[in-house]
């Protein structure tokens, strides 16, 4: 199975998702949680709440998804383990990631914005295993599955307890299911997640985001992983003691043109000492002060 293969199966499969999680209103088929003695607590419209949720009710399609279409579902062994999923082709032993990311309408036409995952460690060190199932180069493809949905206006009262009588009566917090499914870099924006955290941001735009249609879905996965492998936040720079490559696309085009423009200037000096130059081994490398 190719990566393009994968993509739309996720995409086929995932119109079904939103009968799993939804009523035919649209109402979420979550009303709370329930203790031993029967009673209900309504669910918080915090968002890593929902979420998390979200993931539990779904599991169960992405075992049927997996199993239609020939492949092994792994889970993450660890909390904050990338991907969430992992499907390995049964035939090519091809391995695909999956990360189920989810974000609340702000009007018809905006959502708040997801976190698409670090873009250091793992994503910079591409055969690295730290806090990833596999190391990052070795998927064929990174996709996120993504949740769209809107917050209930009416006022929750989380203090309030319920009765398994209530159940009709109790709201849900969150409605209007949309799903999606793209490959991370073509929802990706230039900036991260939120403040000065080390996570890609996505855009924010629906159409933009079920049609797949970021900046970088013009530009390329070659130019989303260059961007982001070397992108620095505040902090980052200030602890490396420099400046800040670039903090946007404009910038970003600059400090890769000085790079053209220097190396253009020396092309002869760097081509005549590319030939005089000595292949170095591994073993021959110089070390540094112990």
């Amino acid at each position: 199975m190719t990566r393009d293969e994968f993509l739309t199966n996720l995409q086929t499969h995932s119109a079904a998702f939103a009968k799993a999680v939804a009523t035919n209103e649209g109402d979420w088929i979550v009303k709370g949680f329930i203790d031993i003695y029967r009673q209900i607590y309504t669910v918080s419209v915090d968002t890593k709440i929902v979420s998390k949720v979200l993931e539990l009710l779904l599991f169960p399609m992405f075992v049927a998804f997996a199993k239609q279409h020939s492949l092994t579902l792994e889970l993450c062994p660890q909390q904050n383990f990338y991907p969430d999923l992992t499907f390995i082709d049964k035939q090519t032993a091809a391995k695909f990631a999956v990360d189920i990311k989810s974000t609340y309408r702000i009007d018809e036409r905006r959502v708040n914005g997801m976190t698409l995952g670090a873009f250091t460690g793992y994503f910079r060190n591409r055969e690295s295993s730290k806090n990833t199932l596999y190391p990052y180069g070795q998927y064929a493809g990174h996709f996120v599955l993504g949740v769209i949905y809107s917050q209930t206006q009416e006022a929750m009262d989380e203090r309030k307890r319920y009765t398994l009588d209530d159940l009709e009566k109790i709201p849900s917090v969150i409605r209007n299911f949309q799903f999606f499914a793209q490959p991370k870099y073509r929802i990706a924006a230039a900036r991260p997640g939120s403040g000065n955290t080390k996570n890609i941001g996505s855009i924010t735009a629906i159409a933009d985001l079920v049609s797949g249609s970021g900046p970088f879905a013009q530009l390329g996965e070659e130019v989303y992983d260059d961007y982001w492998m070397y992108y620095l936040t505040k902090d980052m720079a200030q602890a490396l003691s420099v400046q800040r490559p670039y903090t946007n696309f404009k910038s970003y085009a600059e400090y890769k043109q000085r790079g053209i423009d220097v190396i253009k200037a020396h092309k002869q000096e760097i081509e005549k000492l590319a030939e005089e130059e000595e292949p170095v081994t591994e073993q021959e490398e110089p070390q540094g002060d112990e």
